[in-house]
C-alpha cells in the first residue's frame, strides 16, 4: 500500500529535503508539497494525501490551527506535526487540534519513516521523551483573554495599544498582564510573554 503524504513548511529548503528523504521510500508518495499553512486544506482536498506533515511557524495559519481545520474538514487525512519546536505545551495543543504524530526535526530520518508508516496503521506517535515532560508541565495556567493580551504584546509597545487591538479598558488589559506574569513566575509581560513562549503556552 502507498502512503500518500502531504508537506507543509514554510522553509523551502527543508520542504525539498523532506520531499526527496521521503520519495525514496517504496512506500511513500508526496502528493501536495504547500508552504502556507492557509493553502493546506485546498491541496488535501485537491490530492487526497493520507497523512498531512504540518510545521507549527507557517505564515496564513500556524500548523496547530491548520491541524484542526483539516480535522474538521478533510477528516480521512491523518496530521503529524514535524517542528524544530519540541515545547510541552505545542504538544498539547497540537494533540487537542486533532493531530496523532509530533515528531522533531532533529529525530533520525528513520524515526519520521517508522512514525508515518505507525500513524497511517492507525496509532499516535509521540516522542517519548516530550511525552513525559508534557505529562510533568501540566495544562497552561493561562486563560484565553491572559494568552490574547500576551500575543498582542508582541507588536504593540503599549497598554494603551493591546486595549485598542483588542477592544478591552487598559485598567482590563493591565490585570490580565499583572494576572499572567503571576502565572509564569515573571515580572513583566515582555518576560512573561518569552516564557509563555517557550512552554508552547501561545
Amino acid at each position: 500500500m502507498t502512503i500518500r503524504l502531504l508537506l507543509a513548511d514554510d522553509q523551502e529548503m527543508i520542504r525539498q529535503a523532506l520531499h526527496t528523504l521521503l520519495d525514496l521510500e517504496p512506500d511513500f508518495e508526496v502528493v501536495a508539497s504547500v508552504g502556507r499553512g492557509d493553502e493546506v486544506t485546498a491541496a488535501a482536498l485537491e490530492h487526497h494525501p493520507d497523512i498531512a506533515l504540518l510545521d507549527i511557524e507557517m505564515p496564513g495559519l500556524d500548523g496547530l490551527a491548520t491541524a484542526a481545520v483539516l480535522a474538521a474538514q478533510v477528516p480521512d487525512c491523518r496530521v503529524i506535526i514535524l517542528t524544530t519546536f519540541g515545547r510541552t505545551g505545542y504538544l498539547r495543543r497540537a494533540m487537542e487540534a486533532g493531530a496523532v504524530g509530533f515528531v522533531v526535526k532533529d529525530a533520525p530520518a528513520e524515526t519520521l519513516a517508522d512514525a508515518i508508516r505507525r500513524v497511517a496503521a492507525g496509532e499516535r506517535v509521540v516522542d517519548p521523551a516530550l511525552a513525559a515532560a508534557t505529562l510533568a508541565a501540566g495544562e497552561s495556567p493561562l486563560t484565553a483573554r491572559e494568552r490574547d493580551v500576551l500575543i498582542a504584546s508582541r507588536t504593540s509597545s503599549s497598554v494603551a495599544e493591546i486595549a485598542a487591538r483588542l477592544y478591552l479598558a487598559e485598567g482590563t488589559v493591565r490585570n490580565y498582564i499583572s494576572s499572567a506574569t503571576t502565572k509564569t513566575g515573571t515580572r513583566n509581560r515582555i518576560e512573561a510573554l518569552r516564557v509563555a513562549e517557550e512552554r508552547g503556552w501561545l
